[in-house]
């Protein structure tokens, strides 16, 4: 993914919009020990005899982690369908290989220390650039990728979504546990991931393609960027497939409440646009970075069980009813896409810690975890666990 900054705006400029792409992350374990096992080159050369995973099984980064993607659908419905098909045909193939998959944000214990890289000539260039930072990111998310047409419009979309964020950080918080210890964070993985990327994080707004296009042609030709992918901020144009791709949440135990996660998130960036339309671009003023960092970090230490401030309000409110009107206010696209998610009392990271709360051990928590994956992504496969 080179940086064509005109072939990037010409395919936003045709794009469509609300076109739906869905990427899951997951960790690959040995089910008898729950350790990381480095297998990724093993796992990836099988799916190569897979006719849809063998297109959308990919790496990232770390050697004991697969993503795999939807590609592009139409509509939600669809991707989630296509989704589905590639995690069960994928829990079926790393359980014949002797792999159970799991799918939180972090893994309670494993060290960075142990980790390897995937041995390719991009994966090599990322270890000699970030050195540490690359080595130490044993993480795993989630992303979704929207379509939106028109290069200065996408740019507009992100910029707005900035604002939420955190909500939708609070909400998909699920990884409390690092070095075998309760870390005191909703979602630890935001540390570690976003907080030591450069590049990374919650961008200011740029307002305008141009704008965007002339900081991104400086960060290459003062050697700081050679590809598109290096520019990890938590929202951003995707240049490859004319996408705003939102990637900021933690990977979901569940599988349904990925589906429900990655359906209000196409929901919120549709409405976004759709607000975009209605009121033009000069009809919204954007939240300041280090509000939207006070946000951010509230969502990190607490998640959904915490408070949020509404700065247009003036006034602080408990995060679950930031997010009920986040619900209330992209029912309109919601309504015209035919996305209708349904959340849980208690997020992953909630419930995690009240598993420990009540006397289960960190191991117990994380076994009765990496189950829960199989049998909410693999509908109808036999958990390893």
């Amino acid at each position: 993914m080179t940086l064509d900054l005109d072939g990037a705006r010409e395919r936003f400029e045709s794009s469509t919009d609300f076109t739906v792409g869905l990427e899951e992350e997951f960790a690959l374990l040995d089910p008898a020990t729950l350790e990381l096992a480095h297998r990724y080159e093993e796992l990836k050369a099988e799916c190569e005899r897979d006719e849809l995973l063998a297109e959308s099984a990919a790496g990232e980064l770390i050697a004991s982690e697969i993503e795999i993607r939807s590609g592009r659908a139409e509509t939600f419905a669809e991707a989630v369908a296509a989704q589905q098909e590639r995690r069960e045909r994928l829990f079926a193939l790393a359980g014949r290989m002797g792999l159970a998959l799991a799918s939180m944000g972090t893994h309670p214990w494993a060290s960075y220390l142990d980790q390897t890289i995937i041995d390719t000539p991009h994966y090599n260039r990322l270890r000699e650039e970030l050195g540490y930072v690359a080595q130490r990111n044993n993480t795993w998310s989630l992303h979704v990728h929207v379509g939106v047409r028109g290069a200065d419009r996408a740019i507009a979309v992100c910029d707005r979504v900035r604002d939420i964020l955190p909500h939708l950080l609070a909400l998909s918080a699920n990884s409390p546990f690092l070095d075998r210890r309760d870390t005191g964070l909703a979602t630890v993985r935001t540390e570690i991931f976003t907080r030591t990327f450069p590049r990374c994080g919650v961008p200011s707004p740029f307002v305008d393609w141009d704008t965007y296009a002339r900081f991104v042609e400086f960060l290459q030709r003062t050697g700081s960027v050679v590809e598109s992918t290096q520019l990890w901020w938590s929202v951003r144009p995707h240049h490859s497939f004319g996408t705003v791709e939102v990637r900021i949440c933690d990977a979901q135990t569940r599988g349904e409440e990925a589906t429900a996660l990655a359906g209000l998130i196409v929901a919120c960036v549709a409405q976004t646009a759709l607000d975009l339309d209605a009121a033009g671009a000069d009809a919204w003023v954007p939240l300041a970075d280090r509000e939207i960092e006070e946000n951010l970090w509230r969502a990190i230490r607490y998640g959904a069980g915490g408070r949020m401030i509404d700065f247009r309000a003036g006034e602080e409110i408990e995060t679950r009813a930031a997010l009920e009107r986040l619900l209330e206010w992209t029912e309109p696209a919601r309504a015209a896409l035919g996305i209708d998610p349904a959340f849980p009392a208690r997020n992953g990271a909630e419930r995690a810690r009240a598993e420990l709360a009540a006397g289960a051990s960190l191991e117990d928590v994380y076994r009765a975890a990496v189950a829960e994956t199989a049998r909410t992504y693999a509908l109808g496969s036999r958990p390893l666990i």
